[in-house]
């Protein structure tokens, strides 16, 4: 049995760990993809953020014909070059994807690279299974970033029809003229844009009665509104079974009516993720997890076993690239330096969907406040009624803020409308170093005529004691 003095496994955020600082180490990464293309470098890279956001660029400029009419512009799409598309963008991250892995496990000495499942056997051991075999490895210590995998529902005859998830769709051979997305969360919402956007016929389907219902009541309502406008929205469904063909898919589905059933040439199953503990065999190497799989670490992230650390969609709350690299760098630091180890800090964590139209949120929701009986005061502002949101023609977008009455301190922002993501990244600002609402609203200038507007006015907005 080899030994090392680190093991990590996933090759996402956690092959970020390895820097210079650690060239006298004996490590080996564990990455159960990489014996075929389009893997190394985890989700975020290869099916997650950075793939659906380079589509999602792609759909917007596809979707710009569509909003010229209100500016009295007339346009029109033409065509959609799905292969073009689809080649241009792997093109780029198949290349990066392979070129980490090469870097790795050729050019750095003292880095062995396991292309297979690693699965634990006792504490801090555990059998790699690869192409060439088995091998079982130990180490001082492990770091687990093995991230996730999509969840596929229990529906009557799922294993019979040939389906996607998030993991293969952007692979598609071919664009379909009509989808079914299973799952009204961000994953959903995304690839709803994405391919209506190029001219799918988009029928998506939802167990509750709002689609993106994790986020703030207003801002889920609003995008509920908008998704009833431009998709096939059904919600409050059941689904029964699925059947299919060669030539698509049927849902059956209960709903408020009765039975009823949608058809399509391709289902997209988005129905969230799931994280990859239970194929590392956690339990055999004295890991705790949670009843939903997650394992269980402290601050410093670290698990329930001595030497073992954990970071990202195995263990995070937040499946978020930009934490899994936050906590990643929380490892790093006290891998080299257990005796002063530092926490990660999650109080403000943002997060973005990049559907149509964008949605960005930090902090607190409104229901939140609400069930923990905090004490808030709140102000919405339109786009429309700032003078760029009269340039947009907007009739939909708003931004949201919560503050405390007595400290002036911001709890929540929610935007849904054009730049979202970027417009509240002050919010979160002000947030993670303690401005206040008041001292932010009147402490700076804010570029008129400009997007930021909105911000300004919805902080002016808020009405203290």
């Amino acid at each position: 049995m080899r030994h090392f003095d680190l093991i990590i496994i996933g090759s996402g955020s956690g092959n970020a760990i390895l820097d210079e600082r650690f060239s006298d180490w004996d490590v080996a990464i564990v990455e159960k993809g990489v014996g075929s293309t389009s893997s190394y470098g985890g989700t975020c890279l290869n099916v997650g953020c950075i793939p659906t956001k380079m589509f999602v660029h792609t759909a917007d400029v596809a979707r710009t014909p569509s909003e010229g009419d209100a500016l009295g512009v007339d346009l029109r799409r033409t065509g959609v070059r799905w292969s073009e598309i689809r080649d241009r963008i792997f093109g780029r991250i198949d290349t990066i994807s392979e070129s980490g892995k090469r870097f790795r496990s050729e050019e750095n000495p003292n880095v062995t690279l396991y292309e297979g499942i690693g699965r634990f056997t006792d504490t801090r051991q555990l059998v790699v299974e690869t192409s060439a075999g088995s091998e079982t490895i130990s180490a001082d210590r492990i770091v687990l970033a093995a991230g996730g995998r999509p969840v596929i529902p229990e529906i009557a005859g799922i294993e019979n029809v040939a389906y996607h998830t998030s993991d293969s769709v952007m692979r598609l051979e071919e664009l379909p003229e009509s989808m079914i997305i299973l799952g009204t969360g961000f994953i959903g919402a995304e690839f709803a844009h994405i391919f209506s956007s190029l001219g799918v016929e988009v029928t998506m389907i939802g167990r509750s009665g709002r689609a993106l219902r994790a986020e703030d009541v207003d801002v889920s309502a609003r995008f509920t509104e908008i998704a009833e406008r431009d998709w096939d929205l059904r919600l409050n469904r059941t689904e029964k079974s699925v059947t299919g063909d060669d030539d698509g898919v049927e849902l059956h589905l209960d709903g408020p009516g009765g039975p009823e059933t949608v058809s399509a040439r391709t289902l997209l199953v988005a129905t969230g993720r799931r994280p990859n503990s239970d194929l590392l065999d956690t339990a055999a190497g004295g890991i705790a997890t949670s009843d939903d799989g997650k394992v269980k670490v402290d601050a410093t992230q670290r698990t329930s076993v001595e030497g073992v650390w954990a970071l990202g969609d195995i263990s995070s709350d937040h499946e978020l690239k930009h934490v899994a690299n936050h906590e990643e760098r929380v490892v790093q630091h006290n891998l080299l330096h257990p005796e002063e180890p530092v926490e990660s800090d999650h109080r403000f964590v943002p997060h973005a969907v990049f559907t149509a139209p964008q949605i960005a949120s930090v902090g607190l929701t409104e229901q939140q406040a609400r069930e923990h009986a905090i004490n808030y005061i709140s102000s919405t502002q339109d786009y429309g009624g700032i003078a760029y949101g009269w340039a947009m023609e907007d009739q939909d977008g708003f931004a949201k803020l919560l503050a405390d009455p007595s400290t002036g301190q911001l709890l929540g922002a929610h935007i849904i409308g054009p730049q979202a993501p970027t417009l509240i990244q002050p919010l979160i600002q002000a947030m993670s170093f303690g401005i206040d609402a008041r001292s932010m609203a009147r402490g700076q200038y804010w570029i008129h005529p400009a997007m930021p507007e909105l911000v300004e006015n919805a902080l002016l907005g808020l009405e203290w004691d």
